[in-house]
């Protein structure tokens, strides 16, 4: 598989805007949740899945992950247009190219997807999968339907 900067630029960004109040190990697992939809061929076709091929693609992939919809308060540092602070950027991008290089193991049992505790209510797909592990402030499941 080929990354590129912008591959790894734009999942650090990921990981600033889904898991920034995280520890490292909190970002190393969406990194991994990540990684693990670029890896994941749903239907062993070899043809693109519906959340995108890629780092990039896969992290915005329209409605996967939330910090890249245009009208979340994270989109604007996201893209640019503001400055994401320094510190928190440099951790993202230490858990991102961990995982891209593949020098710590998957936390996450194999997720493709979390959601955050945070969340009043769980999402409707979580009730039918199956629930990896608790990590900060996420929960992880696979075989989502």
């Amino acid at each position: 598989m080929t990354v590129t900067e912008r591959d790894r630029d734009i999942l650090a960004r990921t990981l600033w805007g889904e898991a920034r109040g995280e520890d490292l190990i909190g970002q190393i697992a969406v990194a991994w949740t990540i990684r693990n939809r670029v890896e994941t061929d749903l239907h062993n076709d070899g043809k693109p899945d519906w959340w995108g091929e890629g780092f990039a693609r896969v992290c915005q992939a329209p409605y996967q992950f939330s910090c890249w919809n245009r009208n979340d308060p994270n989109y604007p540092s996201l893209s640019g247009a503001k400055a994401v602070p320094f510190r928190e950027l440099a951790q993202a991008q230490i858990a991102a190219d961990q995982v891209i290089d593949g020098k710590v193991p998957d936390p996450t049992g194999g997720a493709t997807h979390y959601y955050a505790i945070a969340m009043k209510k769980a999402p409707g797909w979580a009730v039918r999968a199956k629930e990896t592990v608790r990590l900060g402030g996420h929960v992880f499941f696979k075989d989502v339907p």
